[in-house]
């Protein structure tokens, strides 16, 4: 099933760390479509599940580094959302941001665009108990190829790249020149002054010549895609 335009879009945050979310959800883009009824973000605070004066982690079994999130807390968060039977609803999608998963990019967030709603897991510690994976469907996703403290960042970076593409978040023309959506990279950007410090905005974008400034930008956006990201423009 995937979402009507113009239908209301659910995010779903299950985390440790709530207050790390408020201000970026609520700013910007992200506050402005929630205001326009675009996409609604709720944060889950995951200690709300861990039973008083316990651990949200343990130590892993096998020894080693590190502190693993415990399942106990993410299960009973997950099953509030999802049922006791954790079925995922079609339209739904359950992502965990891990450096284990496949690379996100803006194809991803396309297809995260269209869901009814999207639930975002953040790990913490060194892992999640893998058996999470084994009682909830899920997708693992990698915002690169590091290692963060946690899924919080990469969650919000999702979260960011998809919302903008919900019909109506921004203007449409912005989105339709702008890196990743045609072939390569987007073009250079310039504003005033024309002159800063000895440095010119090209000739090309101060013509007025509507053709010139459009060979300009696709032959610059060519040229910044071979010199920075050729893998791109060997895609099929």
């Amino acid at each position: 099933m995937i979402r009507k335009p113009y239908t209301l879009m659910q995010i779903d945050v299950v985390t440790l760390f709530p207050s790390f979310f408020g201000p970026i959800v609520t700013g910007s883009i992200l506050g402005r479509a929630q205001s326009k009824g675009l996409v609604k973000i709720t944060v889950h605070d995951l200690w709300n599940h861990v039973p008083p004066g316990e651990r949200a982690d343990d130590a892993p079994y096998g020894g080693g580094p590190g502190m693993v999130l415990r399942l106990d807390p993410l299960i009973d968060c997950l099953e509030a959302l999802l049922g006791s039977r954790l079925e995922v609803p079609d339209g739904w999608e359950v992502v965990v941001p891990s450096p284990a998963g496949r690379r996100f990019d803006q194809a991803t967030a396309k297809h995260l665009a269209k869901l009814d709603r999207l639930v975002l897991v953040c790990g913490h510690y060194e892992a999640i108990d893998e058996r999470f994976f084994g009682l909830v469907k899920s997708t693992e996703l990698s915002l690169g190829d590091f290692v963060l403290t946690g899924g919080e960042i990469a969650a919000l970076a999702f979260a960011d790249a998809t919302i903008r593409l919900l019909p109506g978040a921004i203007a449409p023309k912005s989105l339709q020149s702008e890196s990743f959506t045609q072939e390569g990279l987007d073009w250079p950007h310039f504003t005033r002054p024309a002159v800063f410090r000895g440095l010119a905005v090209p000739d090309a974008l101060l013509s007025g010549d509507h053709a010139r400034i459009a060979a300009w930008r696709q032959s610059s956006a060519h040229e910044r895609t071979a010199a920075r990201r050729p893998d791109l423009l060997r895609k099929p």
